[in-house]
């Protein structure tokens, strides 16, 4: 691991929840069209410079915000704590890690109050936030519910270079790790990190960073999905569906990734678990295992390993790209012995429910 991030004396901020995120788009109309026409989100607040969204079950005011500017990038990726008084932990806390924070009581965006947002150790802009202003919730109006509707936040995917360093740092906040993916040299590719007691409420990826990989929200139910597959053929907007819809082995959740018009990325996910326990066990998946990323095996377009959204420095400058220097995922596209697996190999080294050595027709040895 290169230049560990030092574990801070002060406590760490309570998060409770990722919470939004502050997405920069070129071109609001077309970012409109795409999330509320076509993806259904609710509409808190408008203008000309910015669009606050929000799913069909929250309660605060926006989980996505779209504003207007001249490269398609990350703003700030939000967590709520459990008080005002976790504000100041945070600030107090990437203080001490050395990081630039900057504090406003009034928030940096409508429906927000006093929050301070930081580049963080790993290059990535955080928020954290307890004031908030409250709208509707409106998971009882069904009559505005959609066949496609999305109903909650549910977490983040961040792309850094050093994952075991990036993991150490989120274990340190608070996160704790429910899966991840490595191979037998014990190179980790990925982990998946919650607070909320589901898989995760970020994910981190390993590759060039830092870069946002996607956003990703819920719906009730697998069909819901379905139906958003469906509409966006119907619309002829289906080349924006990048990869989907399956069922991921990481996290057994129903999923679709599709693009927006700046080609941030959107995950549609259902059905994954609850994590909440202390105690709840880890999962790790091998790297060569086919069903780690798709369960049904199918494999992953190489672009949803390589593309991903710059993320802004708290001055709106695009972060420098560090590369990853271990081998990436998409480096591993079959196992050692020729191809990739998805069943485990039984006491004679063959794969179950394959025939094992020394198997002759007529069962002779």
């Amino acid at each position: 691991m290169n230049n560990p991030i030092p574990t801070p004396s002060v406590p760490a901020p309570d998060i409770l929840r990722c919470a939004y995120a502050e997405l920069v788009v070129t071109d609001l109309a077309a970012s409109r069209k795409f999330y509320v026409d076509v993806l259904g989100l609710h509409v808190s607040y408008e203008d000309d410079t910015q669009i606050y969204l929000r799913s069909f079950e929250e309660f605060i005011h926006h989980n996505l915000v779209l504003t207007l500017g001249p490269v398609a990038a990350l703003k700030a990726m939000a967590f709520r704590v459990r008080s005002t008084a976790e504000v100041d932990a945070a600030e107090a806390y990437y203080k001490e890690l050395g990081c630039r924070t900057e504090r406003r009581a009034e928030g940096f965006v409508r429906g927000i109050g006093d929050s301070v947002r930081v580049e963080d150790p790993l290059g990535f802009p955080y928020e954290f936030f307890f004031e908030t202003e409250h709208v509707e919730r409106l998971h009882m109006r069904y009559d505005l519910y959609s066949a496609g509707e999305l109903v909650r936040l549910d977490h983040f995917n961040q792309v850094t270079p050093d994952v075991p360093r990036g993991r150490k740092y989120l274990e340190d906040l608070g996160f704790r790790v429910t899966e991840d993916i490595q191979d037998e040299e014990g190179t980790t590719y990925a982990a998946w990190m919650h607070r909320k007691g589901t898989v995760h409420d970020t994910a981190l990826t390993g590759g060039d960073g830092p870069r946002l990989h996607h956003v990703a929200f819920s719906t009730h139910e697998k069909h819901n999905i379905i139906q958003i597959c469906d509409k966006m053929g119907a619309l002829r907007i289906s080349d924006r569906i990048e990869r989907g819809p399956g069922r991921h082995g990481v996290s057994n959740a129903f999923y679709l990734y599709i693009l927006d018009p700046d080609d941030h990325r959107i995950e549609i996910y259902t059905q994954d678990y609850y994590t909440g326990d202390p105690d709840n066990p880890v999962i790790t998946w091998d790297v060569h295992d086919n069903q780690r990323r798709d369960w049904w095996g199918n494999p992953v377009v190489p672009s949803w390993y390589t593309e991903a959204s710059k993320v802004l420095d708290l001055d709106g400058n695009v972060q420098e790209v560090i590369t990853r220097t271990d081998s990436s995922e998409m480096d591993v596209t079959v196992g050692a012995d020729g191809f990739s697996y998805t069943r485990e190999k039984d006491e004679d080294g063959a794969y179950r429910g394959e025939p094992s050595k020394g198997f002759k027709l007529g069962n002779q040895v």
